[in-house]
């Protein structure tokens, strides 16, 4: 007990670090998240707001705004294709002929005047649901709300001087205001276009929490079969002893995984969205058995040296580290949290988002990352298996050596030989 105090201290302070420090300096960081202003109206309204956004410097965090030529970027669904492979986090685009139809709606008193289709603003929530909550439409509404608001009041502060020009008012004007208010206020406005809504709550259980609960589920099966084996682990070579480690846990967590999947099934989760019900079914489950695979056989090797009194350290630390780099997106996280592109954990959520939102899909990294692990895994095992079995070898070998027949003279005994002669 004494000595696990020292690494109770230890655990407790080095790894809760690593996420605490995940979430620190997300709010200083916005301005890693970029985002797209494009106007395609080129008249007053356009050019009006494009002034605004470039002088829009508020106190606290910033998205990183870029001006972006709309020949460049194509239409509204190539804007959206690029939203949607994570080029860019949220494009707002001001649309085409945005004056004419205001100027228009003014004059004819047009009661069917929207105002919001003045502006358009593309985002895909499920990219990551925490980013865009806290972040994307939060800095974005912001933004549009005060350049939208002092546009309306120029606007307005021009119409009525332009419609009272000779010191009295033109009664036709106010009242073709009076038929369509919103021509003057708000005049213009914006509709929110999400294109991969997080609309399953419950997913962050997948996606975040429920990958800890993988951990504790394959430390157990670790747990169980180092206390299997020790009966015949003495009696069994090495080439067959490794086999052993190896292929029993992955037989025991194909249930577990099975079990897993399903209660995702059970609540309902979006698993049909990208590849249908059973396609969607049983890639989730391939992710979340290699992702089981991947921690678990990495305590499975870590046990080796640490024995089943203190490999329950390394599952603290393999939870927290795996964890700590999904929580948000990597541009609100320090440069020391890109780490997690190679770890498990971050790339079982990445690919379980794909198949529940439709989101880019990196299966195909996703997957060879977790699959280099367990390969990882496997051989770290074998060799410190094989480390372990030498030293141990080494030891008996000196245990059975016979110790030197060689008695040394005591200090009395050579006391006497120097007096005899």
């Amino acid at each position: 007990m004494s000595s696990q105090v020292p690494l109770h201290s230890v655990a407790s302070q080095s790894p809760p670090h690593s996420y605490w420090g995940a979430l620190s300096d997300s709010a200083k960081l916005t301005g890693n998240l970029e985002a797209w202003f494009i106007d395609r109206d080129g008249a007053r309204v356009g050019q009006s707001l494009v002034a605004a956004v470039r002088k829009y410097s508020p106190p606290g965090p910033q998205l990183a705004w870029k001006f972006m030529d709309p020949d460049d970027v194509g239409d509204d669904d190539d804007v959206q294709r690029m939203v949607l492979e994570e080029q860019v986090w949220v494009a707002v685009v001001v649309q085409p002929n945005a004056t004419t139809h205001l100027s228009r709606a003014r004059v004819n008193g047009d009661q069917t005047y929207d105002p919001t289709t003045a502006i358009k603003v593309f985002y895909s929530q499920a990219r990551q649901e925490i980013a865009t909550g806290n972040y994307i439409v939060p800095l974005t509404t912001a933004m549009l709300q005060a350049t939208t608001s002092a546009y309306a009041t120029q606007t307005a502060q021009r119409y009525f001087a332009q419609i009272n020009s000779n010191g009295e008012p033109n009664a036709t004007a106010l009242q073709l205001i009076a038929n369509a208010p919103q021509t003057i206020t708000p005049a213009i406005s914006w509709t929110m276009v999400n294109l991969r809504p997080y609309n399953a709550p419950a997913a962050q259980a997948v996606t975040l929490v429920g990958n800890i609960f993988l951990c504790i589920f394959s430390f157990m099966i670790t747990m169980a079969n180092s206390t299997a084996r020790a009966l015949i682990e003495p009696h069994m070579r090495f080439l067959p002893y490794i086999a052993l480690r190896i292929i029993v846990p992955l037989i025991a967590y194909f249930p577990l995984s099975m079990s897993y999947a399903l209660v995702n099934v059970a609540f309902d989760l979006p698993l049909g969205t990208k590849y249908g019900d059973a396609g969607g079914f049983l890639l989730s489950f391939f992710f979340i058995y290699l992702g089981m695979c991947a921690l678990g056989l990495s305590l499975e090797a870590m046990i080796t040296i640490f024995t089943p009194r203190f490999v329950p350290f390394f599952l603290f630390t393999l939870i927290l580290y795996n964890v700590a780099p999904v929580v948000l997106p990597d541009e609100l996280q320090n440069s020391f949290y890109s780490y997690g592109n190679g770890f498990p954990i971050w790339n079982l959520s990445q690919a379980l988002r794909t198949i529940m939102f439709n989101t880019n899909s990196h299966l195909g990294r996703n997957a060879a990352v977790i699959i280099a692990w367990i390969l990882m895994s496997c051989g770290t095992l074998s060799l410190l298996t094989w480390l372990t079995r030498w030293y141990e070898r080494r030891n008996r070998r000196r245990a059975m050596r016979p110790k030197s027949p060689v008695k040394r003279l005591s200090e009395t005994e050579k006391g006497k030989g120097k007096a005899a002669e």
